[in-house]
């Protein structure tokens, strides 16, 4: 449960991304209505209820999160129309078979040299010696490959089909990685008891998570799941930022399957991506984990440039639940049977 203290905040954050109401209204001093009509701001005067609806129809801050920003067209005249052919021609049939070549061969290379290389690294890596969680904001699954070039870490995954899914249950299973389901609701307490294990363990390697749940727009952060935050380990903060000059690094997972986001990138001239790892923080006395997760992101958010959202990213893949919708509709009814006894 969140404290008071913290609702109040959240709902500032709301009140700040969203649109004033006001603003969309007509003023009574420049418009004459007739009298005993129904306006606008009389029905929106019924209930707080409408005031949320009207707000969510002109600006919706929860679905601005997990939308793809459309690049502007600068092709637009017959200069530029032959240098954007030109473009399009290099990277679909120049750079990205090249791209590919070179990753079939870094792939044999790593095929064969992965099990005599782990074996003798083993132990060795100073990170695995530290008590360590490392959080970062998430936007694609490429950011697991941009981190992991500091080190192997064991990253907390949403379990994938096809050969996505071959990876994780083949070579990210010999680094760690913990894999979970979102559909399945006892996952969570499996994930929760793994993760308690998995930081025990001196051999181990440090752990990813990514406490979003979900890939978000790189604009915004979402609430930061309290599950890494209750370990009793210091948390590593890593922002990540993405520079849109040459592409969208945003997946929609909903729209847009994990190949077909890779042959974007693949054919773009380059994905372009600051990386900050942070000052390690822990917890303070008296501070809960609900309360450490936000101070982290905060600090995140700040770091990267995105803008805080009190919003739970799951609610992407979910339903309201019956009881918030009868919670306002009782809401509505007790507004309108007010307005009804004023009358």
């Amino acid at each position: 449960m969140r404290s008071p203290g913290q609702l109040k905040s959240s709902s500032s954050e709301l009140d700040l991304d969203g649109p004033n109401i006001e603003d969309y209204l007509p003023s009574g001093s420049s418009i004459q209505e007739p009298l005993g009509k129904l306006r606008l701001r009389d029905l929106l005067d019924i209930s707080p209820t409408l005031t949320e609806a009207a707000g969510a129809i002109v600006d919706d801050s929860f679905t601005r999160c997990f939308k793809s920003n459309q690049p502007e067209p600068w092709n637009w005249n017959i200069y530029l129309f032959p240098l954007w052919c030109f473009g399009v021609v290099f990277r679909y049939f120049i750079l990205f078979p090249l791209r590919v070549i070179v990753l079939t061969i870094g792939w044999i290379i790593f095929l064969s040299s992965f099990i005599p290389v782990h074996s003798l690294l083993k132990g060795h890596d100073k990170l695995r010696k530290k008590l360590e969680v490392f959080v970062a904001n998430h936007t694609s699954m490429i950011d697991f490959i941009i981190l992991e070039q500091m080190t192997a870490f064991a990253v907390i995954m949403q379990k994938h089909p096809g050969w996505v899914g071959l990876l994780q249950s083949t070579i990210l299973e010999s680094v760690g990685c913990i894999w979970f389901n979102r559909s399945e609701a006892k996952d969570r307490e499996i994930v929760a008891r793994k993760l308690r294990d998995h930081v025990q363990g001196t051999d181990n390697n440090p752990l990813l998570i990514f406490p979003e749940g979900t890939c978000v727009n790189n604009h915004y952060t979402v609430m930061f799941k309290k599950g890494a935050f209750e370990l009793g380990c210091t948390v590593c903060p890593v922002a990540i930022k993405y520079n849109k000059i040459f592409v969208d690094a945003f997946w929609n997972s909903r729209k847009q399957s994990f190949t077909m986001h890779l042959l974007q990138l693949m054919t773009s001239w380059a994905v372009v991506c600051d990386v900050w790892y942070l000052e390690p923080q822990t917890l303070r006395p008296g501070e809960t984990a609900i309360e450490f997760a936000e101070r982290v992101r905060d600090i995140i958010s700040v770091r990267a440039g995105l803008k805080k959202v009190p919003w739970d990213g799951y609610l992407k893949y979910s339903r309201p639940s019956p009881k918030h919708r009868e919670r306002k509709q009782q809401s509505f009814a007790e507004s309108v049977l007010r307005r009804l006894d004023e009358k």
